[in-house]
């Protein structure tokens, strides 16, 4: 057999159809453009199977990509759809007449049954190669089965229902399991449980279907040729073993529900129609001698199972009395009919016939057809050739039917991921909810189309709907893109005026009050919405305009709020001189700008709340820019004005510690004008460091000398330490303030004595007062009486000074005392030295010939060379060296000089005549050799190099010297 799966046939044989109405090119009104630029493929397509049968086909079924049919008599032929190529072939084993009458194979494609015209019944198992009978359902015709979905397996079918020809309805079960010879049968058990009569009495069972609902229930349909039974009741939790038997047992005393029809085909067929496999079915349909009965199906409705039903009548030409219809099976939007010579498709939603397919009179006429649940494929057979129908895309137009029936939420769903068709769909409804006066929804379907704009507010307008506008440009606002800035303008514009006029308009009708209440509450929604916020706020200042043109200054207010425009509110609450309100949106807010900005209108009228809110607000605030307001507001000089002002800076100065001159310049002047007693108190407490006082001195000397206040100048004499202007002004005031002055230079004491002088003539010429002048004399011991005698009057008798003079003498004795035992320890202390010199000039050191120099460690005696008491030896060269570095820059001057005057003089002359020559000379024309070299020795050995105090200067000079460290560093390397 060649593979199932090979291409078309030819066109004869093959049958294409697309739902009516669907353009190949079209430009819809919605803008978009559907081009259609290759023909789609038809949703029902037949292929013809390459497989032409050794005998006449009898019977065909389909389940889970599994194919079996009946060829002949006695043959069965069984086909796995995924292995094409490796069909397998049985005999039945029947050596009488009987025929197969049908086959019926469960949705997991395991477990056939073939059902013959003998009334005997053969299993075959899928995984099995053997055809076994089944004992127990001798002597039944069987008409149609009822398989368990829930509880089948690949091993045991679970409790499933059959139904016979005369009406009866059977419960059994069927196991794979095989035995040997005395093994277990398949039929496990074949027990009666309802029979179906129609008004003659029982009739065949034509249609079963067993399904399981939510919550335990379960439900059975069953069809005989003219009547619909439900079965519906609950199963017991835990009873799935007891199958079927309780549910048909409720029914024992009363018949079940049935829908029954006059007209009769002699027999009819039930199709489901289940989106996925095991889930539970969605529609059926039921053809019989009327039509076809089509609904849904709702397994939680608790009285029937069946919904929305309808009956399609059957097409033209094709009934009881003229074709009948063989079988029927079921999609998701179509019903096929299978006749002797064709295939009808009828749409469920309409009813009309989309496909009529009619098959050659080669292949002999139509027998049956299946549908595949796993697959959705569709079967069809003759006596000699097998035909396969694919459905694809089968609700890719489902939404233009739905869209002419107005159901436009299923439409919409269809049409979901095609925006044409969804924009087509939008306006239809729109104009449909137009036409039936509800406006709000045809705003709010007209906003999500690609319809005009103008068109569409026009046709609002026209209909005095405002409302209904106002909805539609909301909804288009909201779709805008960022980069449509002018028409978000403009719609933000007309929705505030549409607004605005609404509200004018039912402001003044007390009857509309409710009205206008939910029409401000819409308004104030539209301001504050999320979803416009960028656009309201790129709008601002034409939507002010628009409400300061109409009076709204409640509004204005609330917007400018939620445009967070602080400043436009608080300048109304100004306007309006509610200056608390406008307060309170300052401390609210917190903007430091603002408060700069009102802060001096509001300290003229709340002036105590405006510093607390100032305080509140604390180093968030800059004092320095708010000294003007604070400048024009003290400018009154009242007390409570000065005061509130004087609270603000002394909160900057001790808690915030600000250091700006110039809060503290003001500080100082609101000091000196408004509590002068908390002046100098303000002063003494920032010091008399002139460099750690934060205000300007000189200012501060200046407004307190223009005040009048002297105590406080004295103090600023004293930080700039004029101690002379201190003393004369603090004179003016207090002798013990100038007493304090006079004391504070205390390493200057000519200056001391020069202000307690000062002092002394203030009191005696003064205040003429001789023992004030006294104690001012005991006061400092700088002065003398000698030093104050020349300010008192020559009428002023000695015994006044008495004891000043006694006491003068007596220190003067003690003074001599003292000098002359000062002169008593110089003179012993320069016999002692005197007495030193004379043992120095007799100490002597000895030089051995293994000396070596301390410098060069070369042997000492070899040039001329230096002994210090130390024990160092040195030659003269080799100290000469050490220590010229160390020596300050004028003995290095004077120590070239020396050499260059010695190498200059003439050696010393050998014989005592020549050499007092040469004294002589040197003498007459300047120093001596032996003058030179007392002084070159006077500046190099006067200390020992290594213990004297050049030593102890170049300690911090570096071992290696700076402009040789990088040589002696690339050396180590």
């Amino acid at each position: 057999m060649a593979s199932i799966l090979d291409e078309y046939e030819d066109s004869l044989s093959r049958s294409t159809v697309l739902q009516p109405g669907c353009p190949s090119v079209g430009i819809p009104h919605s803008g978009y453009v559907n081009a259609q630029l290759e023909k789609e493929a038809p949703i029902f397509t037949k292929q013809r199977i390459d497989f032409t049968p050794s005998e006449r086909i009898t019977s065909l079924v389909v389940s889970c990509n599994q194919l079996c049919m009946s060829l002949g008599k006695d043959t069965l032929l069984r086909i796995d759809l995924g292995k094409a190529n490796e069909p397998n072939h049985m005999e039945l084993g029947r050596k009488d007449d009987a025929k197969v009458h049908k086959m019926f194979l469960d949705p997991t494609g395991s477990h056939l049954l073939i059902a013959l015209s003998s009334t005997e019944v053969l299993y075959v198992n899928r995984n099995g190669q053997k055809v076994r009978p089944l004992a127990r359902w001798k002597g039944q015709l069987v008409e149609s089965v009822g398989w368990n979905k829930a509880l089948g397996t690949e091993s045991s079918t679970g409790p499933i229902l059959v139904g016979t020809a005369q009406g009866q309805i059977f419960e059994a079960e069927l196991s794979a399991s095989e035995g040997g010879l005395f093994g277990p049968a398949p039929d496990l058990y074949f027990r009666p449980l309802y029979v179906l009569n129609e008004e003659g009495g029982p009739a065949p069972v034509c249609s079963l279907e067993a399904e399981r609902g939510p919550e335990g229930r379960g439900f059975v349909i069953a069809t005989t040729r003219q009547r619909l039974f439900q079965f519906i009741g609950r199963v017991a939790e835990g009873a799935e073993a007891q199958g079927f038997s309780g549910l048909f047992a409720a029914y024992a005393d009363h018949p079940p529900p049935f829908r029954e029809f006059p007209s009769s085909l002699g027999y009819s067929e039930l199709a489901f129609y289940t989106p996925k496999l095991r889930s539970a079915p969605r529609a059926f349909a039921w053809m019989m001698g009327d039509g076809v009965l089509y609904g849904s199906l709702d397994c939680g409705r608790p009285d029937s199972l069946l919904s929305e039903e309808r009956v399609w009548e059957y097409p033209e030409g094709v009934g009881p009395g003229a074709s009948p219809p063989l079988a029927i099976v079921l999609t998701q939007f179509h019903f096929l009919l299978l006749l002797a010579d064709r295939v009808e498709a009828v749409c469920t939603l309409t009813g009309q016939v989309v496909l009529r397919d009619h098959f050659l009179e080669k292949f002999g006429p139509l027998k049956h057809m299946v549908k595949d649940s796993s697959t959705g494929h569709l079967w069809a057979h003759t006596e000699r050739a097998v035909f396969r129908y694919h459905v694809q895309r089968e609700a890719r137009d489902v939404w233009r039917t739905y869209l002419d029936m107005n159901r436009f939420d299923l439409a919409k769903e269809y049409c979901r991921e095609r925006p044409d068709c969804l924009d087509t769909v939008l306006a239809r409804e729109a104009d449909f909810c137009f036409r039936q006066r509800r406006y709000l929804e045809s705003a709010r379907c007209y906003a999500l189309t690609q319809s005009y704009f103008e068109e569409i507010a026009l046709k609002f307008l026209e209909a005095r709907q405002e409302e209904a506008l106002a909805e539609f440009l909301q909804r288009k606002l909201a779709s805008l893109k960022p980069s449509e800035r002018t028409q978000a303008t403009l719609l933000t514009a007309w929705l505030t005026e549409l607004y605005l006029s609404r509200l004018g308009a039912l402001q003044g009708d007390p009857d509309a009050l409710n009205l206008y209440r939910e029409t401000r509450e819409r308004f104030r929604s539209f301001l504050s919405s999320p979803r416009h916020k960028e656009w309201l706020f790129a709008s601002r200042a034409s939507i002010h305009e628009l409400l300061a043109s109409h009076g709204d200054t409640e509004h204005m207010v609330y917007f400018a709020v939620i445009m967070q425009d602080y400043e436009r509110v608080v300048a109304y609450h100004c306007q309006h001189e509610a200056y608390e309100e406008a307060l309170a949106v300052l401390a609210r807010h917190r903007d430091p700008q603002l408060f700069y900005k009102f802060s001096p209108i509001l300290i003229r009228h709340i002036p105590r709340q405006l510093v607390d809110a100032w305080i509140e607000m604390g180093s968030r605030l800059d004092a320095r820019q708010l000294i003007p307001a604070l400048v024009n507001y003290s400018q009154g000089g009242e007390a409570q004005q000065v005061s509130q002002a004087i609270r603000y800076m002394e909160f900057c100065v001790n808690v915030l510690g600000e250091t700006e001159q110039a809060i503290h310049n003001y500080l100082l002047s609101l000091y000196a004008r408004g509590q002068p007693a908390s002046l100098l108190a303000y002063l003494e407490q920032a010091g008399a460091s002139p460099h750690r006082v934060h205000y300007d001195l000189k200012y501060a000397l200046r407004l307190c000398a223009e005040h009048g206040h002297h105590r406080a100048c004295v103090h600023v004499y004293k930080v700039l330490e004029l101690y002379e202007e201190a003393v004369d002004l603090a004179l003016q005031v207090d002798v013990d303030l100038a007493k304090q002055c006079a004391d504070l230079p205390e390493e200057d004491e000519e200056l001391r004595k020069k202000l307690w002088l000062k002092i002394a003539r203030h009191v005696v010429q003064e205040e003429e007062d001789v023992q004030t002048a006294m104690a001012c004399l005991a006061s400092c011991p700088l002065l003398k009486i000698e030093d104050v005698l020349p300010f008192f009057p020559d009428f002023v008798t000695i015994d006044h000074f008495k004891e000043a003079i006694c006491s003068s003498l007596k220190a003067y004795n003690h003074h001599i005392q003292e000098l002359q035992r000062e002169m008593e320890e110089a003179t012993a202390s320069a016999q002692r030295i005197r007495r030193d010199l004379q043992e120095l000039r007799g100490r002597y050191g000895t030089v051995e010939p293994q000396d070596k120099c301390a410098t060069c460690d070369f042997p000492l005696l070899n040039r001329p060379f230096y002994l210090f008491l130390c024990g160092h030896m040195f030659h003269a060269d080799c100290l000469l060296q050490a220590v010229r570095p160390g020596l300050p820059a004028y003995k290095q001057a004077r120590l070239e000089e020396l050499q260059r005057k010695l190498g200059a003089a003439p050696p010393p002359a050998k014989g005592s005549a020549r050499a007092k020559e040469a004294e002589g000379g040197a003498a007459a024309g300047g120093p001596s050799r032996e003058q030179l070299k007392a002084d070159l020795d006077e500046l190099v050995a006067a200390e020992c190099v290594y213990c004297g105090e050049l030593m102890i200067r170049s300690i911090d000079r570096p071992f290696i010297d700076p402009q040789r460290y990088e040589e002696e560093h690339l050396s180590w390397l």
